[in-house]
Parts: C-alpha cells; sequence; structure tokens
C-alpha cells in the first residue's frame, strides 16, 4: 500500500483547475492516484482506468471463494515446486 507521503492531494477545487492535466501527471510520477480532499478530508480517488479495473478485478476474485480457494491452491502447488512445463500442461489439457 502507498504511504501517504506518496499520494497527491488536491482540494477539489485545485482538481477543477488541472483536471485535464491529471492524466498526464499520473502517467508520468510514479503514483497511482491521486486523492481530492473536501474540508480537509478525502473524498475521491482519482486514479488511471487500467488501475481501476485491476482493483475491480482483484475485488472480484477475491469474493469468489471458489477463486480464492484455486489461488490457494496454487500458491501451495508452486511453493511445494508441483510444477509442470507449458508443453507438459498442453497435453494434459489436450490443447
Amino acid at each position: 500500500m502507498q504511504s501517504e507521503e506518496q499520494v497527491t492531494q488536491l482540494t477539489i477545487s485545485e482538481a477543477r483547475k488541472v483536471l485535464l492535466d491529471l492524466p498526464e501527471k499520473l502517467e508520468r510520477g510514479s503514483e497511482r492516484a491521486i486523492r481530492l480532499t473536501r474540508r480537509g478530508r478525502p473524498v475521491l480517488a482519482v486514479m488511471p482506468w487500467e488501475f481501476y479495473e485491476s482493483i475491480v478485478e482483484t475485488l472480484d476474485v477475491l469474493g469468489d471463494p471458489d477463486m480464492v480457494s484455486a489461488l490457494r491452491d496454487g500458491l501451495e502447488d508452486l511453493k511445494r515446486g508441483r510444477l509442470v512445463n507449458n508443453k507438459e500442461a498442453k497435453t494434459r489439457l489436450r490443447v
């Protein structure tokens, strides 16, 4: 998770003035999002669309117990060295 210091914070009024420049700012910088505040409290995050989609996809996976179980099983297989190469996987899957 990003530390508080790494996130640019703008008031909504400030963001309104620079809105058209925010995509380029996020693309050039190391930040993933910009925090927008109202009366000193965070109210919105501005982020690149691709990052937003990756968050939604991650939440979808983590919200599905079967997917989480499959992910854990896969990580356990990696940890124990239970791997197959690409050729063997294709053979097993008949691809």
